[in-house]
């Protein structure tokens, strides 16, 4: 500037600019580097190729769709969801890093403090630390959530970033940190499953299980590094894989356990086997798993909490709505959804068949939270749940034996209702579904004192057993039955305790076992005068010298029973004893004998509308027919008895039909129908654990394929 400049400065003299004035701008800020928040890549992470692979698939097959401010396309989110400790955050970090390469514009990334100690972050200030990343500076950044949600879509519009979102809380904490445009990649992590990101957002859900035995034994044979691998090594792991239930949390504290001391290995085993969960605990909260389940119940309600800890002392490996309906005795809309919280939680799988489940491990942090409720509300709780199965198995069995004494267990806890069952078809089918929490049930009432439930449970379910072939089951119950016997006061329970559990031990070849309980029965009848009991234990004396091979003597206790339900005037039983001897009789080659026993048996069958009767006198018939040389005859009755026993899905005595009838289709010369008949009665007895019969239905098959 050039020339003078006067000013009127309120007094204060101003001098002449002479020369020439420079305007230097600041110098320019550096650019913002790109965010690199993601932390280093899992240690030890193996398996889950599918869910990577689906991750891929969400990646690079996304169609675009809606804006999540409401213009353009949409960021490509997937939501990966699963209990705590199942190794969700590992395989976000695990894919993240495997896909560096896709996002030249960086990565965000932020544990959302959803299920840890601590309050979950709030939106507003992760948005401070996203926008901070993006180069904008803390102070002028807006303080309210909306302005900073623009502000931040703004700056990740048109950018190809990845954001994870670990260890969400809620569907609600996530919104507010969706990118804007539609080339961004979000990861979220949650215990719940965040319908309403998928609903509202397109997020994939990305659900994960436990690890595959393969990949639980690739993570702790890496863990034993350079130790040499021995028999006793491999069946070390083996037992690991199997206490951990595949659960990734365990294995890696396991395993963590084992690179430290390899040469502990026994003792981590036994740990284990003894401690159960307390044997994965740890001053450390990330290192306990019952510490990391426990934040999964932070944001339950009371009632939820105690639906969680009550699932875990009820019996059985898994549930339905209405079981747990007797077991809170909520009504089945508060049911449901406490269910339904539990599950969004994933502490609770939701199986098919209306089925409900937990995974081992967290079913036993759940019966430890039981040890918080007063011990009335677990008893009462258990009693109702027993009483519901066991009631619902006593409906079960009338549908499926009607003709069997009815025997009606006591009355239930009050507000507790049987399943309905409406027919045989649907019992069989709840009975199938039910068996093992029904097994738990027996066990349950035994641990309550319930002696009378204990015995109930084994005359409820004795149909059921014997004809699914359940043979060590039954053996099991009967056992508890005939202890719970001894506490009761009537002599014909007892005496119906040794009968059937020398049953149990016949048809498990303890033959023994089995005379001994059965000649205590006997003798106990006579003492009492019990006739009918009396026959029955004479009818399954028979059976038990039949499986040693004394048909003689099978047939002496045969007659003895007919003799006895003749003089009762008790038809139904008549025709099982006039079967019986026909059987026997067939066995020593009295032929003729045999079959006027057994045709009439098949008549008072059929007259008492009996078809698990009739098909057993239809197999007798078969084997008279078969060795007499009339084999067309004894297809003719083995085809009707194999239909009836489908129906019935009587598979014990179906396997030995089929393995009958196989001989006299060979005999006809019908090759492939002998073979297609052994093959079945192959499965059956490998199924029912019957190693011999499987073995030598084997042998026939072999021999008919040398012919």
């Amino acid at each position: 500037m050039h020339g003078g400049v006067t000013a009127d400065t309120g007094g204060t003299a101003v001098g002449n600019l002479t020369g020439g004035l420079h305007v230097h701008p600041p110098p320019p800020r550096p650019p913002t580097p790109a965010p690199r928040q993601l932390g280093p890549p899992p240690a030890g992470f193996v398996g889950r190729a599918d869910q990577l692979a689906a991750l891929d698939r969400a990646l690079t097959g996304s169609p675009v769709g809606h804006d999540i401010g409401g213009v353009g396309g949409t960021a490509v989110i997937s939501a990966i969801g699963g209990t705590g400790g199942i190794g969700k955050t590992w395989l976000a970090q695990t894919w993240a890093h495997r896909n560096l390469h896709r996002f030249p514009d960086g990565h965000l990334a932020v544990d959302l403090r959803g299920f840890s100690p601590g309050d979950p972050r709030h939106p507003v200030d992760v948005l401070g630390d996203f926008l901070a990343a993006l180069g904008v500076d803390r102070d002028r950044q807006p303080p309210d959530l909306d302005a900073r949600v623009g502000l931040y879509r703004t700056h990740t519009t048109g950018r190809r970033l990845l954001v994870l979102l670990d260890n969400a809380a809620t569907a609600e904490q996530v919104q507010p940190l969706l990118p804007g445009g539609a080339t961004c990649t979000v990861l979220i992590t949650s215990r719940k499953r965040l319908r309403g990101l998928v609903a509202r957002h397109g997020a994939r859900p990305v659900h994960l299980d436990v690890l595959t035995d393969t990949e639980a034994r690739a993570l702790l044979t890496t863990a034993l590094g350079d130790t040499p691998t021995t028999p006793d090594t491999h069946a070390a792991v083996t037992e690991l894989i199997s206490l951990c239930g595949g659960f990734p949390l365990a294995l890696g504290l396991i395993a963590a356990r084992i690179r430290t001391h390899p040469d502990l290995l026994d003792d981590l085993v036994a740990d284990l086997r003894e401690l159960g969960l307390d044997a994965l605990d740890s001053d450390d909260p990330e290192a306990s798993l019952p510490t990391v389940l426990s934040w999964s119940l932070r944001h339950l309600t009371e009632q939820q909490r105690t639906l969680f800890a009550l699932l875990g002392i009820a019996p059985g490996p898994d549930t339905t709505l209405p079981a747990v309906v007797a077991l809170t005795g909520l009504s089945e809309t508060d049911a449901r959804r406490a269910l339904a919280v539990l599950e969004e939680a994933s502490l609770l799988e939701r199986r098919p068949g209306g089925r409900y489940a937990m995974h081992d491990l967290v079913r036993a942090y759940a019966a430890t939270t039981a040890h918080h409720l007063p011990d009335h509300m677990c008893e009462a709780a258990l009693t109702r749940v027993v009483d519901f199965h066991l009631h619902t198995t006593h409906t079960a069995d009338r549908l499926l034996d009607p003709h069997r004494p009815l025997l009606p267990p006591d009355p239930p806890a009050p507000d507790v209702r049987p399943h309905p069952l409406p027919d045989a078809v649907t019992a069989l089918a709840w009975l199938d579904a039910e068996h093992a929490t029904l097994l738990a049930a027996q066990r349950a009432a035994v641990t309550l004192g319930r002696h009378h439930v204990v015995w109930n449970f084994a005359w409820n379910l004795d149909t059921f057993l014997r004809r699914r072939g359940h043979r060590h089951d039954q053996f099991a119950m009967w056992q508890a039955a005939l202890d719970a016997a001894e506490h009761l006061s009537d002599p014909t329970t007892l005496i119906r305790g040794h009968r059937l559990f020398g049953r149990a031990c016949s048809r498990l070849g303890l033959h023994e076992q089995a005379t001994e309980h059965l000649e205590q029965a006997l003798n106990l009848a006579v003492q009492h005068h019990d006739s009918t009991e009396q026959a029955h234990a004479h009818h399954q004396l028979a059976l038990a010298w039949e499986r040693t091979g004394d048909d003689r003597r099978a047939l002496n206790h045969a007659r003895h029973a007919l003799d006895l339900h003749r003089s009762l005037d008790q038809p139904a039983r008549e025709a099982h004893a006039l079967n019986a001897v026909g059987w026997y009789a067939a066995r020593l080659g009295e032929y003729d004998s045999a079959r006027i026993h057994c045709h009439a048996a098949l008549t008072l069958h059929r007259h008492h509308h009996n078809p698990a009767g009739e098909a057993q006198t239809l197999d007798s018939l078969g084997y008279i027919a078969h060795h007499v040389g009339d084999h067309q005859q004894a297809v003719d009755h083995y085809e009707e008895a194999m239909i009836i026993f489908r129906t019935l899905a009587y598979t014990y005595l179906a396997a030995e039909v089929f393995d009958h009838a196989g001989h006299s289709y060979v005999a006809l010369g019908q090759h492939e129908r002998a073979r297609a008949v052994w093959r079945e009665a192959l499965k059956l007895y490998r199924d029912q654990g019957r190693t011999a019969d499987a073995q030598r239905v084997q042998r026939q098959l072999d021999d008919l394929d040398d012919t």
